[in-house]
């Protein structure tokens, strides 16, 4: 037998096989959360939540992945830092970790992973333009000196046959004053409400 002969004959008994699942599932039998389901799975509560043959916790399809950081930050980096990802953001990750695994506070973790990425703060850059200085109102001096004036229309008409509301808003003191209009109300009309 020659050298060819043995590795080819090697590499087809060769098998990738992922500890990830193996994991998972110890991992399942020693959180608390998860064993109570376990002993509760037929409590309408948790009526997602289903054993398989070999007693693996499942989320609809998702497996239900323990609360143990390492176990998560595994998935989180393969979804995030793999050749075939390439630093996604956290929605296009949130929708591809969330087809296959489960937990309880799954988006938050999400998010929070890629905020602390290195590489994504260094790289990914805001597609907004550069804010100038802002150039703030100037504060009034005395109340209902400066106002802003709005109008809700539209509205059902009432037996009065009001059919808006004029709202008018004093800047300094945030006061409202809500009156009730009719459209066809001339400018004089309004001058006079509002002196009134």
């Amino acid at each position: 037998m020659n050298v060819s002969q043995v590795a080819e004959g090697s590499l087809s008994m060769l098998q990738v096989t992922s500890h990830l699942l193996r994991d998972i599932k110890a991992g399942q039998q020693l959180d608390e959360d998860l064993v109570t389901i376990k002993e509760k799975i037929d409590d309408p509560k948790y009526k997602s939540f289903w054993l398989d043959h070999s007693n693996t916790l499942w989320f609809g399809k998702r497996l239900v992945v323990p609360n143990q950081e390492n176990l998560k930050k595994q998935i989180l980096n393969e979804a995030h830092e793999s050749l075939f990802s390439i630093h996604p953001r956290s929605n296009k990750i949130d929708r591809d970790v969330r087809k296959r695994f489960w937990w309880k506070g799954l988006k938050q973790d999400i998010a929070r992973f890629v905020a602390e990425c290195d590489v994504c703060c260094r790289v990914k850059a805001e597609h907004l333009k550069p804010a100038r200085t802002l150039q703030p109102l100037p504060i009034p001096g005395w109340k209902w000196e400066d106002i802003t004036m709005d109008f809700i229309s539209g509205l059902p008409m009432t037996l009065s046959l009001y059919d808006s509301i004029w709202v008018i808003v004093d800047r300094l003191t945030k006061l409202a004053h809500f009156l009730l209009v009719k459209v066809p109300y001339p400018v004089s009309k309004y001058a006079e409400l509002y002196l009134a």
